[in-house]
């Protein structure tokens, strides 16, 4: 289970120190909107720092090379994906472990994972996780589509809420998996924590999401971006219990996202929740979805658990370890 750690004032061997305000500089505001903004360039050009190293520049050729494939998919992605009412299971151009995933465990083959996209982006940033996951022997992974416009994460929430139900009726399955990219992730997870969703979500797995807010969406003064900003009314209410949870939490996040700032919030701490934090080096916010160690992940944790989230064989890691 996920627990906070930290040191405080009663912690043994700290010392309480009482705090003298340095003097502010004529013209700044050490508190305030002004102290804010300060934060979030000096935030922004620490992330362009960690970009300029040998390290960074890979991960940024590689983010590039990603988006102007991503760019050229994009208006395929904003077609509604049809759903099927009939999955078969066949064995035709499965390689030997996902024949042997679907002849040895129907159920995990055959359970949904949904796909749920970022901001402003669509299903298409799945193209290359969709198509590993289907090489592995999962038959159902489906993509959800919401509106470019969506401004409310409680609202989407709710959207998707009704998307679940309608998938969790066609195909017959009580539980799903969810995928979630970016903001995908937080709505998931809304959902999850606030709707009543961990009955109908058997692990959520998220990518790149800010699940403790990011600081560019201060910059930008819409609803959506005040609800993404760290210490907003949304991130305290989902801080608040959430006893008795079921689903499995696995939050992959990197050391070189653009967009989540600082790095570490994209991990999902909650005392409540069963979570394992895995840190991907050296990708953007857009590339996480086609790194080959997160693709090889989720389809091995996805094809190896049981119905009550615990991993099946010694050689997977549980979901609450490495953290």
């Amino acid at each position: 289970m996920a627990a906070r750690r930290g040191r405080g004032p009663g912690t043994p061997g700290s010392v309480a120190l009482a705090a003298v305000p340095a003097p502010a500089a004529p013209g700044w505001s050490t508190s305030g909107p002004q102290a804010s903004v300060r934060h979030t360039v000096r935030a922004l050009a620490g992330g362009l720092g960690a970009l300029l190293t040998p390290h960074g520049l890979r991960g940024v050729a590689l983010e590039a090379s990603w988006g102007a494939a991503h760019l050229a998919m994009y208006p395929w992605g904003l077609l509604r994906e049809r759903p099927r009412d009939h999955d078969h299971y066949h064995l035709g151009g499965l390689d030997p472990a996902a024949r042997g995933m679907v002849v040895g465990d129907v159920e995990a083959a055959g359970t949904p994972i949904l796909l749920i996209h970022g901001m402003v982006d669509n299903r298409a940033i799945f193209t290359v996780l969709r198509r590993r996951l289907r090489r592995r022997g999962f038959r159902r992974v489906v993509s959800l589509n919401y509106s470019p416009m969506t401004n409310d994460v409680r609202l989407a929430a709710r959207d998707l809420s009704g998307a679940v139900e309608e998938l969790v009726a066609r195909t017959g399955y009580e539980r799903i998996h969810v995928v979630g990219h970016s903001l995908g992730g937080l709505i998931a997870r809304y959902y999850v924590q606030r709707l009543g969703g961990d009955e109908r979500v058997h692990t959520l797995v998220t990518l790149g999401t800010p699940h403790e807010g990011t600081l560019p969406a201060r910059l930008v003064p819409v609803e959506l971006c005040r609800q993404l900003s760290p210490g907003s009314d949304f991130y305290a209410e989902l801080a608040e219990p959430a006893p008795g949870c079921r689903t499995r939490f696995v939050a992959y996040w990197s050391d070189l996202d653009q967009m989540i700032l600082p790095h570490e919030n994209g991990r999902l701490e909650h005392p409540d929740l069963a979570v394992r934090n895995v840190l991907v080096r050296g990708r953007g916010h857009m590339s996480i979805p086609i790194d080959g160690d997160v693709v090889h992940g989720i389809s091995t944790l996805l094809g190896q658990l049981d119905p009550d989230g615990t991993t099946l064989h010694a050689g997977v890691t549980p979901i609450a370890a490495g953290r």
